[in-house]
């Protein structure tokens, strides 16, 4: 797709992070599994819902700006899933994987809230009103998800791991 206009851009993004929604989806079912605290399973199982829900969000969107809901592969997000199943193979102490798995939802979830703060920005300033309120929303739900995660580190989990 080429990219000549902050509404090209706006939409490149969209179908960005479509896909790293569905495949954050594919990814937590693993992660809840490979998961030994209790907390953190529960964690993860639990954004796997909202995180569902985020793809709809998105497809709503697309809808709002007139476009079907496309995916366009996402690097970054490819980068850090592989990262994050590379730990799950490698660290053989369940703690210390846990710390890795929540590291690793972690830089999930700081990439998300970069991409929707984008997005939201620019659906503002191109006048897609009715893109703005579902991006808000899932921008809160991934900030929530991430102070989550931060606290579940410091109470917990890396505590386990030391």
């Amino acid at each position: 797709m080429s990219v000549t206009s902050l509404e090209d851009l706006f939409l490149h993004t969209l179908k960005d992070i479509y896909y790293a929604e569905k495949q954050i989806v594919k990814a937590l079912p693993k992660m809840a599994k490979k998961a030994g605290s209790a907390e953190l399973k529960a964690a993860f199982e639990s954004h796997l819902e909202e995180t569902r829900g985020h793809v709809t969000n998105l497809e709503n969107v697309f809808s709002a700006i007139g476009k079907k809901p496309s995916a366009v592969k996402c690097d970054a997000i490819v980068g850090i899933l592989h990262e994050a199943t590379e730990l799950m193979d490698e660290v053989e102490d369940e703690a210390t994987l846990d710390a890795a798995m929540l590291a690793a939802a972690q830089a999930v979830e700081h990439y998300e809230i970069a991409r929707y703060g984008s997005l939201i920005a620019w659906a503002g300033v191109l006048g897609h009103k009715d893109a703005v309120k579902p991006l808000q929303d899932t921008l809160a739900e991934e900030k929530a998800a991430d102070a989550k995660l931060s606290k579940l580190g410091k109470s917990a989990v890396n505590k386990e791991a030391a």
